[in-house]
Formats: C-alpha cells, sequence, structure tokens
C-alpha cells in the first residue's frame, strides 16, 4: 500500500470544516470564532513553514544543520516550558530550571531511542532524530511545565504547613517530598491516561500515522509501543528534575523556605 497523498481538495476541506466551525460559534454565541481562525491560520503557517525547513534539512546531511535545528527547538520548548506558570521563580532561575528539565528529559530518552531501537546511520541523521525528538519534546516539556506549575503552586497554598514543620525539626526534604510527589504525579496523569486508553478508546496518533503511509497495522503498533515508553520515560525524568530544582530552589543550605524567590506572574520578569 503506498502513501495517500493529499491533494489541495483536501486541504481546501479541511479549511471548510474550519470555517464551517467558525460559523457555528458565531451562531451559538460562543465568542471563540476569532480565536478559532487565527489558531487554524497560524497552525497552517507554522506547519508548512516546519515542512519546508525539514525539507531542506532532510536534504543536506550536515550535522550542523541537524544540532542548529535542534538547538531551536530546544530554547523555544524551554520558553514555553517556563511561561505557564502563574507564581514563577526569578526569570533566569525559572527558565534555567524549566529548560534544563526538559532538555534532560528529551535528550537522555532522545539517545535511548536512537542508539538501541531505532538505530539509524549515522545515528544522529535528521531524517529520524529530528522527528524523534520533536515528539519526545514536546510531551517532556508539558510535564516540565505541569511539574512546575503544580509545586509553585501547593507551595504557595501551604507555606505556613511547610514552615511549621521546619520549626518542629523537619529537613527541607521531608517537610516538601509530598508535595514534590504530588507534582510529578500530576505531570504524569496525562500520560498514564493516554497509555492506559491506547488501542481500545482511541487509536494513538503515531500509530494512526504509520497506517495511512501505508505501514503493517503490527509494525505500527510496535512502533507505538516503543515510542510511547520513551514518552513518559522522558516525562518522568522532566517532571521530577524540575520539582526537585525547583524545592531545592526554594530553600537554603540551612532548610530555610525562600519565599521572597517567588514572583507573581503580574510582576516584573
Amino acid at each position: 500500500m503506498s502513501p495517500i497523498v493529499l491533494t489541495t481538495g483536501d486541504m481546501l476541506l479541511a479549511a471548510a470544516l474550519i470555517a464551517a466551525g467558525a460559523a457555528l460559534s458565531f451562531l451559538l454565541s460562543l465568542g471563540v470564532q476569532r480565536t478559532l481562525l487565527v489558531c487554524a491560520v497560524r497552525m497552517a503557517v507554522q506547519l508548512a513553514l516546519v515542512g519546508s525547513v525539514l525539507l531542506f534539512v532532510f536534504g543536506h546531511a550536515s550535522v550542523w544543520l541537524t544540532v542548529g535545528l535542534l538547538a531551536f527547538m530546544f530554547a523555544a520548548a524551554t520558553w514555553e516550558a517556563g511561561s505557564r506558570q502563574q507564581v514563577r521563580l526569578a526569570p533566569g532561575w525559572h527558565f534555567g530550571i524549566a529548560g534544563i528539565a526538559t532538555v534532560a528529559g528529551t535528550v537522555i530518552v532522545a539517545l535511548v531511542g536512537l542508539l538501541t531501537a531505532l538505530q539509524p546511520h549515522p545515528w544522529y541523521v535528521a531524517r529520524t532524530a529530528v522527528p524523534l525528538t520533536g515528539l519526545l519534546l514536546g510531551n517532556v516539556m508539558n510535564a516540565t511545565s505541569l511539574s512546575m506549575n503544580t509545586l509553585l503552586s501547593t507551595i504557595m497554598r501551604e507555606r505556613l504547613a511547610i514552615e511549621a514543620r521546619i520549626i518542629l525539626g523537619a529537613t527541607r526534604s521531608q517537610a516538601m517530598n509530598g508535595m514534590i510527589r504530588q507534582a510529578i504525579r500530576t505531570a504524569l496523569l496525562p500520560t498514564l491516561n493516554q497509555m492506559a486508553a491506547a488501542g481500545i478508546i482511541t487509536m494513538p496518533g503515531i500509530m494512526t500515522g504509520q497506517i495511512l503511509a501505508g505501514m503493517n497495522p503490527l509494525e505500527a503498533s510496535r512502533y507505538q509501543i516503543l515510542l510511547m515508553s520513551l514518552i513518559v520515560s522522558g516525562n518522568l525524568i522532566g517532571a521530577t528534575s524540575a520539582a526537585c530544582l525547583t524545592a531545592w530552589r526554594l530553600t537554603d543550605s540551612r532548610g530555610r523556605l525562600r519565599l521572597e524567590r517567588l514572583r507573581a506572574r503580574s510582576a516584573k520578569g
């Protein structure tokens, strides 16, 4: 079976569906028609640009082009992961922790996949390394952001309880371990739900795309299992790193809670 190639007419059909959704929003007074249209245009432009960039990168077997593209992706993911929280650390620390956790979770697991199961030749070839890294990066970014947001919000809400535990002799780890564990669990929940529902309630996007491209369904399911395993591992690394580094930054060497290092989103930075 050869891949299904979409025509201009197929793209016009997709645009018509978006337009119909906007019209329905207008008729029902939902107020989301403008947002829907803007997001659709942004999506189309961004994906077209990405496709063009990837076509160029894939056509030039240059490790520097691959590294440059990945570096740009990591920088964008760092910004997105750090910009979702209502309560933040100082900008340098906040985006630094978000970036370290996101990059660490992505790079470690991407290397595992490239060097073991996938094994492209060379292992850094753009056609394999860039899509795999992009898939993992988006998921790890979300897990990192959820972990930081949950922990920061919980610390602000439970600060008196944390300080009371410390006064009574608890170390900073003992005072905050429960909150750290909860932040990590919250960050992993969407991925765990996706894994539990895969194949029974929903057909995963990766598997669907490969089947539509002509791959044997059994082989596609194997790829889906591998990639979901990589995703949950990367998410766990990213969420754990983000939570532990955030908790470390909010305490000092004497175990005191340092809430002055936090600032509301509306504040500078």
